[in-house]
């Protein structure tokens, strides 16, 4: 009986992380590949440096190729919740339109996110807009 019992918990567990959908974490950090419109992704400016960390203590931060970032995160489920927003405030020509984008899109607001390999989608609450993020 006890084997029994014991596999038949084995067996729940394996199913239960199964259906969780994989990795519930967003610790690490992210390069941008593509963001904008959900159905058609701008992809990330060439030769420009723009990445996020999130960090255990629900920090995170980067650069968007000319200015840092930074704020803070919680998680729950599927869902990122990011709030005190901050930038630096240089203007470039050249990563101005990218960089807009993508600070709009993790301003003080929640993100549903899923993780599939080692790459991050975030996609905004009304499912219009994605980041799409490969892990470094």
């Amino acid at each position: 009986m006890k084997q029994t019992t014991f596999f038949l918990l084995a067996l729940f567990a394996l199913f239960a992380s199964a259906c969780s959908g994989g990795n519930t974490s967003l610790e690490g950090a992210w390069t941008l590949n593509s963001y904008g419109h959900a159905a058609n992704p701008t992809p990330a400016l060439p030769g420009i440096e723009t990445s996020i960390t999130f960090d255990a203590d629900g920090k995170f931060g980067g650069t968007v190729g000319c200015n840092t970032f930074g704020g803070d995160y919680k998680i729950n489920g599927d869902k990122a919740t990011f709030s005190g927003a901050f930038s630096t405030m240089m203007y470039c020509q050249e990563t101005d339109e990218q960089e807009r984008a993508v600070l709009s899109l993790i301003s003080e607001q929640t993100m549903t996110f899923s993780v599939s390999g080692n790459q991050l989608t975030l996609t905004s609450e009304d499912g219009a807009s994605v980041i799409i993020l490969t892990k470094k």
